[in-house]
Formats: C-alpha cells, structure tokens, sequence
C-alpha cells in the first residue's frame, strides 16, 4: 500500500434495498431524490475532497452521477444485504481505492442518505475537529434527547418495567430528567472512520470514537418521515434545496442548447 493520501473522501452508502422505506434512497423531497441531498451538501463543504457514492443499483449510480457525485464501481451484491454491516461498504471501497488508484485516503466521511438535511459549515466543522484530535480512533455525530435512556420502559410480560434495573433509586424512572446525565443519539449526520485503524485492527469505529454534537437532524426511517420532510422543505426551504434547484436549471440550459 501506498503512503495514505491526506484527503478526506466522502463515501455515501445506497443500496438498492431497503425494509422499512422501499427506494429510500430516491424518493422525491422536494422535487429532488433524498440521496441528492447528501451528495450537494458533500459538494458543497470547503473540507471534503470527493464525493463517492457506493451503490449496488445502476439506478441510483446514474442519479447520483447527474447529481455530481463519482460512482467508479458498484458494490457487490454480498456486500449490500439487510444484514451487511458498515464496515463491509467501507472496506469494500477502501480496498477498491488501493487497488484502482494505489492509495487510500487519510479520512472516510460516512454520510447516510437518510439524513438528507445538513449544513455544509457544520460539517467542514465536524471535519476539522476531527483532525484537531489524532488520538481518536473515529468520530460520530449526535443530537441531544430530550429524554434519556432511564426515563424508557420496556414491556416485560405485559407490564412496563425500567431498562435498568441495576438503579437502586426506587421507581428511579420517575426522577425528574435533569438528575440524569445528557444522552445523546447517533444521527448519521457526519461520522468518520480512517482506512488504516480499519486495515490494522478490523474494527470501523475502536474505542476512542471522537463526540461530535449538531443540531437536531431528521432521519427518514418510515414513510411518514418522508411526508414530514417534503412538508419541512416546502414550508422553509433548504439551502440545500436551493442548491439542487439551481442545479437542476443549469441542467435544464444546457441540454436545451445542445438540443
């Protein structure tokens, strides 16, 4: 392997697949697919170097190369079932990256379609945070809950019960949530792993996973989510959906003058 390039490269992963939302990845919000809203804010941040979208589809490979993003392989399809894990997309592009270019880069954004509505400056924050910080193994960004984990029941034999019985609080779910400390929850918007720690230890995140904390983001996980998204766009627009429209006329201009 070659000396590791100190690049970052955004890898957004899509498969073709998908349970809970059929064609996630290339529902319209807003007049646009959900994963072109990840590939603009990519383009559009000062601190990542390439957009690659790792896809299983030619499908999605075409729409997120009108949209500007480098499709150079497809991911096998092994690689992009329900129970494929992150780090099979990551190492799988890793590898294709050393083997077609003869390196690989210093930093992986992982950037989820599924959280279509970032700003580019808190992730060009995110990313050099990240390089601020040489000891950790990788970064994660989350938003903070209003509730935290001790506050959740679980149904145990058709009565609610704590998740945490170990509490030796009586009924210690019911204490005000200002006693507990501030949970946070993993959002998608901007994660970071490095190639090396991954080919050197097998793991994608290790034990030194950097906290980043963003603003609230909205993920899409059921059909409602994307509703909610199309209303949220509609009602206050995006800078992103700004973007993509624009885009989108320069598209248009351009194939009506080679026409």
């Amino acid at each position: 392997m070659s000396g590791a390039q100190n690049l970052t490269v955004a890898i957004v992963p899509a498969r073709a697949g998908s349970k809970g939302v059929a064609g996630k990845n290339i529902r319209i919000v807003g007049g646009h697919p959900v994963i072109a809203y990840t590939i603009a804010a990519c383009r559009l941040s000062k601190e990542i170097d390439r957009t690659v979208v790792s896809t299983d589809s030619p499908e999605i490979a075409d729409i997120a190369r009108r949209y500007g993003a480098e499709v150079p392989f497809l991911r096998p399809a092994e690689l992009a079932r329900d129970d494929s894990g992150d780090i099979d997309y990551v190492r799988h592009a890793v590898d294709w990256l050393e083997e077609h270019e003869g390196s690989i880069p210093e930093r992986i954004a992982q950037m989820r379609p599924t959280t279509p509505l970032r700003d580019p400056a808190v992730i060009d924050q995110g990313i050099s945070f990240f390089k601020e910080h040489p000891d950790a193994t990788s970064m994660r960004s989350g938003h903070e809950v209003a509730e935290p984990p001790e506050k959740m029941l679980r149904i145990r034999d058709g009565f609610f019960a704590g998740l945490f019985p170990e509490d030796p609080r009586p009924e210690y779910f019911n204490l005000p949530r200002q006693v507990f400390p501030p949970a946070y929850h993993p959002n998608g918007y901007l994660d970071i792993v490095r190639p090396e720690f991954i080919r050197r230890t097998g793991k994608l995140y290790g034990d030194r996973i950097l906290a980043f904390v963003t603003p609230s983001a909205i993920e899409i996980d059921t059909v409602d989510d994307i509703d909610y998204l199309n209303f949220h766009v509609g009602r206050g627009g995006h800078r992103l959906l700004s973007s993509l429209d624009e885009q989108a006329s320069l598209r248009a201009v351009r194939s009506h003058q080679e026409s």
